[in-house]
This record gives C-alpha cells, structure tokens and sequence, in this order.
C-alpha cells in the first residue's frame, strides 16, 4: 500500500532583474518511490509541469548548496533580505532554459520532515518492489 505526503506552496520565481513572480506549487513523496520528490508547477497552461528529483538532494541543499545536474538546491536570505537559512532556492535547468525560485526553507522543511516520518533516511531501499520493477522494465 502507497502512503502520499502532498504539500502545497508558493514559490517565487526570479526573474531578470531580481523581478518576483509567485507561483504556486505541490510537493509529492509516494512510499512506493521512496527516492523521489515530485514538483508540480501550476503554470496555467494545458496542465501542471513536473520535475522529480531526489529527496536526499532537497534535503541536502536545506544546508548547503548541493545538485550537480539539473536540480541545484541552496539555502540563503534570499530576495527579500530575510534571516539567512530562511530561503531556500531552486535552480532548474533543462535544454530549453533555466530558472531560478525560492521557497520558504521551514515549508520545504516540514514537508521533508513527514517524509522521514513514512520512511526514514537510509531505509528507502526496503520500500522499492524491485521484482514488479524489473517486470515493468523487461516488458
């Protein structure tokens, strides 16, 4: 049975010359892809634009900057001059282009805290079906 951690934001999207844009978004963690976290943007278009990237990374980048690849996560002030820490940015990365945005670090944070609660770090790998994995792949 799949357990569903959801999370509703507003991110700020960073736009040229420090130009703020709200956007709202959902967070979703699902037991039975214990990995990952999945970002649905809800840009107003034909439907909501999805990203899914490690949970590990998202936690990660709560403290430092972390993502070598599409996904680059760090905490800071940000924009608005808040406490250092309070902010936490999201760099997405694609062929088409880039783009910036910040989240409330102590959102993103109680969201990854329930996460843990459904499957603690380290322990992700006792939650993957690995058989109906490699059953899916093969077909």
């Amino acid at each position: 049975m799949s357990t569903t951690v959801s999370a509703e934001l507003e991110l700020q999207l960073v736009a040229s010359h420090r130009k703020i844009v709200p956007l709202a978004v959902s967070l979703f963690y699902f037991s039975d892809d214990p990995y990952a976290i999945r970002v649905a943007f809800h840009e107003g278009g034909d439907g909501p634009v999805e990203w899914t990237f490690a949970r590990d990374l998202l936690s990660m980048g709560l403290q430092e900057r972390e993502g070598p690849g599409d996904v680059t996560v760090w905490p800071s002030a940000g924009s608005d001059g808040g406490a250092p820490g309070s902010v936490l940015n999201i760099e997405l990365s694609s062929p088409f282009g880039s783009a910036h945005f910040e989240a409330s670090a102590s959102r993103v944070s109680d969201f990854l805290r329930r996460t843990y609660q459904i499957i603690p770090a380290g322990e992700e790998s006792e939650h993957i079906d690995f058989a109906t994995g490699l059953r899916d792949l093969l077909r």
